[in-house]
């Protein structure tokens, strides 16, 4: 029996680059009544806590449809993922698998005011513009921005358990692994650029 712990994500600097640069999450409450609501949403890290806290806003609208703060949440972040084809390993017998990374964090979020969920989005804005050569500002739009802000809730979420993974062909012998990550490199059908890059992370630590 195949041992699950090897796919394994707790290191807290991992999981930070990982909630970085894969901010677009999935919010899921659980209400003990009705459906469960589920929302999608930007989250950003909070710079200057320890761990993994987090902040992240939605429609004031959605945020009562949670009932957000009353009740415990999921925040789902996807990483790289992808469909691993048995022709890539060249060896066998393989069946088809699904290779990604994923952390869940668990909590009670903790609603914001006015002002606290207007530098949220601020920083929100700032995270997502920075890759560009002339980040726009929130401020440059202030008063359509304050307007806006109404109608949302921001929230800050500090994780009371983390659930991290990554299945990235750590149970395959390396030099199978290592093919299944050039076939992800090389051309279509199998690229996956995102993804060969998170399965070297873990192979080829240093490299």
């Amino acid at each position: 029996m195949l041992d699950q712990q090897i796919y394994a994500l707790t290191e807290p600097t991992a999981l930070r680059t990982l909630i970085e640069a894969h901010g677009w999450v999935t919010l899921v409450s659980a209400l003990g009544h009705g459906d469960p609501q589920i929302s999608h949403l930007p989250l950003i890290i909070e710079p200057d806590e320890d761990g993994l806290t987090v902040v992240g806003h939605l429609a004031r609208t959605d945020a009562l449809r949670h009932e957000l703060g009353a009740h415990d949440v999921a925040v789902v972040v996807e990483g790289p993922n992808g469909y691993i084809s048995p022709s890539v390993y060249q060896v066998g017998p393989h069946v088809p698998t699904w290779n990604f990374v994923v952390a869940h964090l668990y909590g009670r979020p903790t609603l914001l005011g006015a002002e606290e969920t207007y530098d949220v989005l601020r920083r929100t804005v700032d995270h997502f513009e920075a890759v560009r050569p002339r980040p726009w500002r929130l401020d440059s739009v202030r008063e359509y921005a304050r307007a806006i802000a109404g109608h949302t809730t921001a929230f800050r979420l500090r994780p009371s358990r983390v659930v991290g993974r990554r299945k990235l062909s750590q149970e395959e012998p390396r030099e199978v692994a290592l093919r299944v990550t050039d076939a992800l490199d090389g051309e279509a059908p199998h690229a996956d650029p995102a993804l060969a890059e998170a399965m070297r992370q873990v192979l080829v630590p240093g490299e």
